[in-house]
């Protein structure tokens, strides 16, 4: 069934199983067994290349400033809503491809590059197809409240949402055609303010979806406390957290996910990992991949977590398995190497796991096997002709 049978010593495991007959057996010999990694923040389905905006970004200009020349979100979503269906899942095909291969066995993928309905459903059939098609396990979902269409108010946006977008979702969703797991928005000054945010993820809530959304990330918007308020199940970003909203996820159980791709990128203020950690807040990582922070890589988000958030490698490996997990509301399933729980693991080419996270890009050479449900996904031979090293 895909699922963990026993964990334990070699020698109680060689007795238990002495008589049992196996498709396939792995000498690991010298290398290490970890749970496969956990991505809780991507934005993966999207057209229209964006490499020129990386030239303005090092030259000075903001995310705001590139979003007022007619980058950013919108020239995304004009390609977005040009390309078909078909061509947004030959890259999603791709994109996630190449996560898997950096270790990463289970994705949040977010529509939002839409922001209108027939684009936003568009998106999420296609991330439905992946699902469906794919070996990498997907966590979906709708973020149509991720930029103000041109044209519209922040007001008019959430009227659509909550009126138009969220009642033809929640009819795919009992149909069965597309299964829906969350519900975003971009809480953010010019964007979608406190009020409007609440609005849509509670109505977003009211059909059935987890609160998972992006706040307090270039200002301070006291979305931390509004997300303990609703029951968030995680929320992301958190560069300009308040103390208060800290103690307020702390006590609400929410996970912060945490993107320090997106601080180095955009050189912003770092999310503070060591204080959130020390109120009790269960801290996750994701990678953020997008046309603005182009990531594939859970352990280079790791090794960044470590050097530029301050958490422990232990921390880091925590936050990218079982912590991302529960930022999804798999923690029951994913996440670690527990009987009962999905078989996703990882088998790397070193003796010490802490390799995943010391080089910095080196998984390439390093991930010798990827497993999902107990099958072999992918299989690295140039592992098997280099040292563990």
């Amino acid at each position: 069934d895909g699922c963990i049978k026993a964990v334990g010593q070699a020698d109680v495991i060689r007795s238990q199983f002495s008589e049992a007959m196996f498709e396939r057996i792995i000498d690991c010999s010298g290398k290490c067994v970890l749970p496969g990694l956990v991505d809780a923040h991507t934005h993966p389905v999207w057209a229209g290349d964006r490499v020129h905006e990386f030239a303005m970004k090092l030259a000075g200009a903001s995310y705001m400033e590139i979003h007022q020349a007619g980058g950013g979100i919108h020239f995304t979503v004009e390609h977005t809503r040009k390309a078909t269906e078909d061509e947004l899942f030959t890259t999603l095909q791709h994109r996630l491809g190449r996560m898997l291969r950096a270790g990463s066995t289970l994705v949040e993928c977010k529509s939002g590059y839409g922001l209108n309905l027939e684009t936003e459903l568009k998106m999420l059939r296609v991330i439905e197809r992946a699902q469906k098609s794919m070996d990498i396990g997907i966590s979906s979902t709708y973020c149509g409240a991720h930029a103000v269409p041109k044209g519209k108010t922040a007001t008019e946006a959430t009227d659509d949402i909550i009126n138009n977008h969220l009642p033809k979702l929640r009819e795919l969703k009992l149909s069965g055609e597309i299964h829906v797991n969350n519900i975003d928005v971009f809480c953010e000054k010019g964007v979608f303010d406190l009020e409007s945010t609440r609005r849509i993820l509670q109505a977003g809530k009211d059909i059935g979806l987890q609160i998972n959304f992006h706040g307090d990330e270039l200002h301070p918007m006291k979305s931390a406390e509004l997300g303990a308020e609703l029951g968030a199940r995680a929320i992301s970003h958190l560069e300009e957290v308040s103390d208060e909203g800290i103690v307020a996820m702390a006590r609400a159980k929410c996970a912060a996910v945490l993107l320090p791709t997106t601080a180095y990128m955009l050189r912003l203020k770092q999310p503070q990992a060591r204080k959130m950690l020390e109120e009790g807040v269960i801290v996750a990582l994701g990678s953020d991949f997008n046309p603005n922070a182009y990531c594939f890589s859970m352990p280079m988000v790791m090794h960044l977590a470590c050097v530029n958030m301050k958490m422990s490698m232990n921390e880091a490996l925590a936050a990218a398995t079982i912590n991302a997990a529960y930022a999804l509301g798999k923690s029951d399933t994913h996440g670690s190497l527990e009987v009962g729980k999905q078989g996703d693991l990882l088998i790397i080419n070193s003796s010490r796991w802490e390799h995943l996270i010391y080089q910095f890009g080196g998984h390439e050479a390093l991930i010798n096997y990827v497993i999902v449900k107990g099958k072999v996904v992918y299989e690295n031979g140039r592992c098997e002709t280099m040292s563990s090293y």
